[in-house]
């Protein structure tokens, strides 16, 4: 593996001036992980605790006629057995969104039905994993079968069954949803006149995409740990990346007071988006409730894959129009998002792949239509791009071709089409997530400098459209992309920070590190401000009980957010600072300059040890401390361009990753191995995603291939040639400059490597994934290569 960061921001880093921000810092939490700390779910062991385990259908769509499980009581070890008869049946969302959640509330802890092969029937308390997997196999469950749909294209069929039939789902927000038709969310935005444009465009193109289902396989699956205090409040111990939504929702479903419940998030083995689930922490509660004992629920591998969230397929029906002088002149786009089971994030994640990809393009003429549909297959939640992922592998191919059919360059072309500092879309006011958006300019954009950088790397003149022979062919593709950084007008962080003695600090926080460093981020942001070292802050995150309220990790939120709020605390911090040091130096605030942990003034100096034990002990004692929130009015875009070369097999099918480059604008990276970590990572989530991830069913709708072994993802011998470029700008909106990066990432390999395979062997592929059986049926109904 080859791994290059090209830090084009330390010049400008330099110019900035900044100390702690832009420098690569060890992350905080570091040390505890490499070295095997217990700081994880699984690692806190409760004296007496019990563990959980979950009876699953065997069937995709049907009735519990009736539950049996007085013999799994009667087993020696089980402390209590759950069905839904044991439960309250109060709706909500698994979604750990904002409320009211644009999610309908079609979940209960346990219901009378269930929807997918994998759904919930029953759950075991037991005292070992052995002996509550045994007390499974004793409950007897008589079920009614029903007519499953396992094809999305089916869900709205007249008369389909109805997968939520029961009076109490409804949407919380006055938003489309028709559970009777089977549809969970519905979109219709049109802006223009696209219909009349494409009629008068010198070129129309016109796909239907297909992409497919994907798990975000975090190495730590899904695990809570609930248990009563000494004050008979509720402990939740979870791997979670929203702790308040946690809160909130487990307070819902069990129709229980919020103050009687503590949430607490330790370290996370691995989020991308599925742990924004709130999925087992109100059974492990109930069952909490029931045996009066703490109780531990952890999923196996393959109950990940199966029953807990994964990446919504969709069906997309992209038609264009572009003229010959290259106007992008009209988008039409039409989906089908399969929900699977349940509805959560249907809206949203719909509603991001339009509002992450058409602002991006010049485009004035744009109709945007889109149905979100139930079916008796594993659900859909939040996974790491959002929609956009599925937007642009779409958008990235027809973008390709369309470049190709008025005869100029990609690469050049999209320098032109791509919206640039000043300039706005309809897009952003139209569509928000689940709501309408926010009108926005944009004030900066490096994707000029990325397009340029990456393709000079890649070697873009010299490799594109060679003709070859022979049975190994190379290619290469590229695709622009926009993200968002935050939800704006709608999420809101918080921060609170204290001064020590020795002039160390308390940063207290409600965002969620999942592994990415945003515990070291926002130390350095807060450092930064305050003139001292980053060593300096002693960071406690993600505790419902003890630091203020963050909406969590999503959303591409949390430097951007977050960090805003840390950097107003740490400025009402320094003016506290200075306010008594001013006193010890009895000079005016005015002269005071703060840096390397000590003020100073034109008389003399102060440490910060020195002014923190004055204010404690001294004179007119108090606590230096501060706390603020900060929410945010717009979305500043990341931007990107992403290139890569691949080698085809024409015999076998197999395409190989030979180099990837990934140009992308994040404004200020406050820690640059850390941004670079995190568009790698995405990177190659997105390359097996693109290459190899699939879920395999048979007919009655279940997976085949939970597992390893059949499921494929990249590891570290997989790895093609990576090369990441941080291209700066400056946020003015953002701390220090700063916004978002840990989702764009994603967005790439599937239009690149697509549009890559077609340079090297002729063939469109606009179904993912690009397995050998796919490329090589493509190649051989192709006839010709190139």
């Amino acid at each position: 593996m080859f791994l290059i960061c090209v830090n084009l921001w330390l010049k400008k880093m330099e110019k900035n001036n900044f100390q702690q921000v832009g420098k690569s810092k060890i992350k905080v939490d570091g040390q505890a992980l490499v070295t095997g700390q217990p700081v994880f779910v699984g690692d806190f062991i409760i004296p007496g605790m019990l563990w959980a385990k979950v009876l699953w259908s065997p069937h995709s769509h049907a009735r519990i006629k009736n539950i049996d499980a007085s013999e799994a009581e009667k087993l020696p070890g089980v402390k209590a057995v759950l069905t839904y008869k044991d439960v309250p049946r109060i709706p909500f969302t698994t979604a750990g969104q904002g409320a009211p959640e644009p999610s309908p509330y079609d979940s209960f802890i346990l219901d009378n039905k269930v929807r997918y092969l994998g759904d919930r029937v029953a759950a075991v308390a037991a005292e070992t994993e052995e002996i509550a997997n045994e007390a499974l196999k004793q409950i007897k469950v008589d079920y009614e079968i029903l007519e499953p749909i396992l094809d999305p294209k089916n869900s709205r069929k007249k008369n389909a069954p109805v997968i939520h039939d029961e009076k109490e789902a409804h949407m919380p927000l006055p938003l489309a949803y028709e559970p009777k038709k089977n549809i969970c969310a519905h979109i219709d935005i049109k802006i223009g006149d696209a219909e009349k444009t494409l009629k008068e465009s010198d070129y129309v193109i016109e796909h239907e995409y297909d992409i497919h289902y994907a798990q975000h396989t975090p190495i730590e699956t899904h695990i809570s740990t609930a248990y009563f205090d000494v004050h008979g409040r509720m402990v939740i111990i979870t791997s979670t990346q929203v702790p308040f939504h946690v809160r909130r929702i487990v307070a819902r479903s069990l129709n229980i007071p919020v103050q009687k419940i503590r949430v607490i998030k330790p370290r996370i083995g691995g989020g991308f988006g599925v742990k924004q689930e709130v999925l087992i922490e109100p059974l492990v509660a109930a069952l909490a409730m029931k045996t009066n004992q703490a109780v531990c629920l952890k999923y196996t591998r393959s109950e990940e894959f199966i029953s807990s969230r994964c990446r919504h397929p969709q069906v997309i029906n992209l038609k264009t129009g572009v003229q010959k002088d290259g106007t992008f002149s009209a988008i039409d786009i039409g989906i089908l998002q399969n929900n699977g089971a349940y509805g959560s994030h249907s809206l949203t994640i719909l509603c991001n792949t339009g509002s992450k990809i058409l602002p991006l393009f010049k485009c004035k003429n744009i109709i945007f239509d889109g149905d979100v549909v139930y079916t008796n297959l594993p659900v859909c939640g939040a996974y790491r791009g959002y929609g956009a992922t599925e937007g642009y592998f779409a958008m990235g191919i027809q973008l390709d071709e369309m470049a190709e059919k008025i005869g100029v360059d990609i690469v050049e072309w999209s320098k032109k089409i791509h919206i640039s500092v000043g300039e706005t879309s309809p897009v952003f006011a139209a569509l928000g997530e689940g709501v309408e958006g926010v009108e926005q300019n944009i004030s900066s954009c490096g994707l000029d400098k990325c397009i340029e950088l990456g393709a000079k790397e890649i070697n873009w003149y010299q490799k594109r459209r060679k003709t070859q022979t022979g049975r190994y062919r190379r290619g290469v593709g590229m695709v622009i992309m926009m993200q968002g950084s935050s939800i704006p007008e709608i999420d809101m962080g918080a921060a609170f920070m204290k001064m020590n003695e020795d002039g160390s600090f308390n940063l207290l926080l409600g965002a969620t590190d999942l592994g990415t460093g945003s515990d070291t981020i926002m130390s350095q942001i807060a450092a930064e401000v305050l003139g001292t070292a980053t060593e300096k802050m002693l960071v406690y995150s993600s505790d419902t009980d003890l630091t203020p309220f963050d909406v969590g990790a999503y959303a591409s939120s949390t430097t951007y957010l977050s960090g805003q709020a840390v950097l107003k605390t740490a400025q009402k911090i320094k003016e506290q600072i200075k306010k008594v040091a001013a006193e010890m130096l009895k000079e005016p605030v005015e002269n005071l300059t703060v840096h390397e942990g000590k003020v100073f003034g034109k008389k003399g100096k102060a440490t910060f040890s020195e002014i923190a034990n004055y204010s404690l002990y001294t004179k007119h004692q108090h606590q230096i401390m501060a706390g603020e929130s900060h929410i945010t009015h717009k979305s500043p875009p990341p931007f990107s361009a992403h290139f890569g070369e691949v080698e085809v097999d024409t015999l076998t099918g197999k395409v190989r990753v030979i180099k990837y480059v990934a140009a992308v604008d994040c404004g200020t990276a406050i820690n640059p191995k850390s941004a670079e970590g995190q568009t790698e990572g995405a990177v190659i989530n997105g390359i097996s995603y693109a290459l190899c991830e699939r879920y395999i069913f048979n007919k009655k709708g279940k997976m085949l291939n939970p597992n390893f072994n059949y499921y494929k993802i990249f590891s570290t011998m997989d790895l093609p040639e990576l090369k990441t470029i941080l291209v700066p700008t400056y946020e003015p909106t953002g701390p220090f400059g700063a916004k978002s990066v840990s989702e764009i990432g994603i967005n790439g390999p599937c239009p690149v490597i697509a549009n890559a395979i077609y340079d090297a062997v002729g063939v469109r592929l606009y179904k993912a994934p690009f397995t050998p059986d796919k490329v090589l049926e493509a190649i051989k109904k192709n006839g010709n290569h190139r």
